[in-house]
This record gives C-alpha cells, structure tokens and sequence, in this order.
C-alpha cells in the first residue's frame, strides 16, 4: 500500500507564489494525500486553495502573525498522514519530485533533495526566471554541522519522528531547519536525493538566503551552537560560504530536470480573464 503523505505549507500575504506552489502540487505524479495551508494572519487564501479541488486542501487560518516556526508546527500537528512534506509558500516542486523520494524512503526514514536555487522578477503579478543555481552537496553528517546544506522544502520524512524529537524550535527562529535536521539526523536514517527537484526561490532582499547579517540572526546562530555543541560559528553571508574550500569539495553531480519555465498556476490565468 503506498503511503500517504501531508504537504504542510505556513504561508504569509504570497499569494501568487503560494499559487505557483499549489499549481506544482497539482502536477506530481505521486499525489500527496492532502494539503495544509497553514495561513499566518496573512490575507485569505480561501480563493486560492479552491482553485484546486483536486487537492485536498485544509486552511488553517492564524489569527495572529506568530512567525512560520509556529505556523509549521501548528501544520504537523494537523497533519494525518505516515508522511509529512515540508514546504515553503515561495518554492516550488517538479512533477516527479514526491514519487522520487517517497522511494527514497523505502530504505531511510527522512530524506532530502537537490535543489535549484532560482531569482524572479516579477511581471504582471508572475515570477519569471531569470537566474538559476544548482545547490548539490554530498550528505556528510559531521560537514552538517558547520555549514547545513538541508534544504527543507520538499523534505520527507515519517511524522512519527515528531513524537521522538519534538516540535521545530522557535528558539532558533532564521536557524530552526538545520536544528531540526541534526535532530532528526541524530535518530533517523537520512538519505539525500541526488535530483535537483525543488526550486528554492531566492528573493532580492536575500531573506531566504541568509544575508541579513542583524543582531537576531546573530542570537539565533549562539543558540543553535550552544544547543548541538558546535562551537563558535560566524555569521556569513551564504554566497561567500559556498565558496570556501570546506564547502566547495562537498559539491556533488545531480540530475538536473527542470526546463526553466515558470510555473503558470490557474490563481493567476484568472486574475489576467478578471
């Protein structure tokens, strides 16, 4: 019996993007059991989640703004399935993503895939494409952790794992997925896809790559390196730490599958009939 998976997706006032990742959740091959949209006292998303009935899409709407630690953590409570899906409102899966590494998981009990990491511009309310960068690193425990190369979105893995380690700490807020995955590491048998099969949608602010070099993000790091023992870490902006030699030589080969097109999604084709 194949087994059922959960997309939880925290999601804050994207729209569009949240569309484009529905659109994406839409054309797996392998479909996910169901999907919840947890809305973080954003905008509504009722509209959106109803364009794709068949999705079996639940809403949880926040009344407050608690930040997407929270919000995925209220997700995974929610979720019914053997399996959970990790998703951000802003990235995005190809078709063959979800089939690929619930295979993965036949001998692993978390897996993690390749990505691509793509800059948009926005026209007309949709993402275009317009520069790309293959993020692939060999899986080195140890490498983990002093530079995590996990990349959240798309990540599977059994949802019993929560009752063994816990929730996602929002202690650690800007660091929370590389906590988690050195938690889950520590208990799990973890496997990385050699697939570049999530698209991880770098903004101009840089928010999802790490380049706010503030006070907080600061604090966050103290605290993940007090929590695992991993000594002093510097705060660094992202680009310049894939280009030290530590990181450099874990680069791996990884099938490349998307074509470059966006992703077109049916929030969006209304919109432009309105």
């Amino acid at each position: 019996m194949r087994p059922s998976v959960s997309v939880v997706i925290p999601t804050y006032n994207r729209l569009y993007p949240l569309a484009e990742l529905l659109e994406s959740l839409s054309r797996q091959t392998y479909k996910p059991s169901e999907v919840i949209i947890v809305n973080d006292g954003g905008e509504p998303v009722h509209d959106v989640a109803a364009l794709y009935p068949e999705l079996d899409i639940r809403v949880i709407d926040r009344c407050d703004n608690e930040g997407h630690v929270a919000a995925r953590n209220e997700g995974v409570k929610a979720a019914r399935s053997e399996l959970i899906m990790l998703c951000d409102d802003d990235d995005l899966v190809l078709p063959c993503h979800l089939e690929r590494m619930v295979a993965a998981l036949e001998h692993a009990d978390f897996a993690y895939a390749d990505a691509e990491i793509v800059r948009y511009r926005m026209e007309n309310d949709q993402r275009i494409p317009t520069a790309r960068f293959l993020f692939a690193y060999e899986y080195d425990l140890e490498a983990m952790r002093t530079f995590s190369t996990y990349v959240p979105s798309g990540s599977l893995y059994r949802k019993s794992l929560h009752e063994e380690i816990g929730c996602f700490d929002r202690a650690v807020h800007h660091y929370w997925d590389w906590d988690f995955f050195l938690r889950a590491a520590a208990v799990c048998r973890v496997t990385r896809v050699a697939a570049a099969t999530v698209l991880y949608a770098f903004g101009e602010d840089g928010d999802n790559l790490s380049r706010q070099l503030d006070d907080k993000r600061r604090q966050y790091l103290r605290r993940l390196c007090e929590k695992h023992g991993l000594g002093e870490l510097p705060v660094k902006n992202f680009w310049l730490l894939l280009d030290e030699p530590e990181v450099a030589k874990r680069r791996a080969d990884s099938e490349v599958i998307w074509d470059g097109k966006p992703v077109v999604s049916r929030f969006w084709m209304q919109k432009r009939q309105v």
